[in-house]
């Protein structure tokens, strides 16, 4: 297989540690996995909705956890103590994990849960401290003459 040398990144850019850390993880081919099948939708600029097809499950069944910078998604069925004989088994139903990363200032606003279909809407939310802001050069005489001109 071949391989990326990412050097020239880390020489070149500052704080991509994490970038090039996923970089290196999916070079490696650690997959996804394909169970239960997903669509990650933009609804607008700044907003998204993942939507999962969990048939079979109920809403107890699955558990939703946003940590920092990641999404995790586990569904855990519960044993309904029947024994069954399938001719065709093409539900899996079976435990999944599935993890995502959410990019910096993406936060799940909510859930839903109907016909099978769980629905996670997330939102991007850059901090006004982190939004681009113009640097003056020469110092605080032009800080002070923007600053004017602002009021």
């Amino acid at each position: 297989m071949r391989t990326f040398d990412l050097a020239p990144l880390y020489r070149s850019a500052i704080g991509f540690d994490r970038l090039a850390h996923l970089l290196n993880e999916a070079q490696r081919g650690d997959n996804q996995p394909s169970y239960p099948p997903y669509n990650i939708e933009l609804v607008s600029e700044d907003n998204y909705r993942i939507v999962m097809a969990l048939a079979g499950f109920s809403r107890e069944e699955v558990d939703i956890v946003s940590e920092r910078d990641s999404l995790h998604v586990t569904g855990r069925k519960q044993k309904d103590g029947v024994e069954r004989t399938f001719l065709h088994r093409g539900i899996a139903a079976r435990d999944f994990e599935q993890r995502f990363q959410l990019a910096n200032h993406v936060k799940v606003t909510g859930a839903s849960f109907d016909n099978g279909m769980l629905t996670i809407e997330l939102v991007r939310e850059v901090p006004e401290a982190h939004k681009p802001r113009k640097i003056v050069i020469d110092g605080a005489a032009n800080v002070t003459a923007l600053e004017r001109q602002a009021a």
